[in-house]
């Protein structure tokens, strides 16, 4: 039996990147994002490569919606085995100017969507007695906080909190909950992390906050979405069964935990 996988925040990106590969790894899986417009592409796009998807759009934020795109998956599917929690949002501001609507935002995305996706999923995967991978977003934010990404470092370090946690409880039901952590890649995220630095800084011209983030990569070159994906295809294989309330840093030699 085909093994089913959801990925939020998937139509673009890493999480686009993690999607395909798991596509390929034979998963079929489901696609999940809030930009419709973005989403119903990457569904054209990945059905034409003759993989088997479906596309949910939904806001990871919100409780109702995640546990709708598991209930989605598990109609068009009958089961599910994986559930990555990828999708999330960045903030760069100086701590004197964080805002009550950038800490808002950010948690109840970065954080609260890890919480109710994770709800959602073992919910589903007792209810199917059956075991299965939660694997989540957290960044090499989560094990270093950066100045000027003060709130967003806030939120990946309570992602690597509540997947130790969650590993600890739900292990009895034989689910593994584990975390990726990416370090610096050519991404839109980081394109406008790289925007913002540039406005709050006399020093630095376009490109130039991501050429000093990774200039001290150890292998010398940024970050791919394949980089991950393919620790994420572990995480999500039967090769990992024994690993589990970990996260992983996946950056090429940048942050040494």
């Amino acid at each position: 039996m085909s093994k089913v996988a959801i990925v939020t925040g998937s139509a673009g990106g890493l999480g686009k990147g993690i999607a395909e590969r798991l596509c390929k790894d034979g998963f079929k899986v489901v696609l999940h994002d809030i930009n419709e417009a973005l989403l119903n592409e990457t569904v054209s796009e990945f059905k034409h490569k003759n993989f088997n998807v479906i596309g949910v759009k939904g806001d990871v934020s919100i409780r109702e919606d995640q546990f709708n795109l598991v209930k989605t998956a598990v109609e068009h599917f009958d089961h599910i085995d994986v559930f990555v929690n990828n999708a999330g949002i960045e903030s760069v501001s100086p701590f004197l100017e964080i805002t009550e609507e950038q800490l808002n935002r950010l948690f109840k995305i970065n954080v609260n969507g890890v919480v109710f996706g994770t709800q959602a999923a073992a919910e589903q995967l007792i209810k199917q007695g059956t075991k299965g991978k939660i694997i989540n977003a957290c960044s090499i934010a989560g094990h270093e906080s950066y100045e000027m990404l003060g709130t967003y470092s806030a939120t990946k370090h309570a992602v690597k909190s509540f997947t130790h946690s969650a590993a600890k409880e739900l292990a009895k039901h034989k689910i593994r909950v584990n975390a990726y952590c990416p370090g610096v890649a050519k991404t839109k995220m980081w394109d406008r992390i790289d925007e913002e630095m540039v406005k709050y800084s006399d020093d630095l011209k376009p490109g130039e906050a991501f050429e000093k983030f990774s200039s001290g990569i150890a292998l010398k070159r940024f970050q791919t979405p394949e980089d991950v994906a393919d620790l994420v295809s572990f995480l999500a294989s039967d090769q990992s069964d024994y690993i589990t309330g970990q996260t992983i840093i996946t950056d090429g030699g940048l942050v040494y935990r």
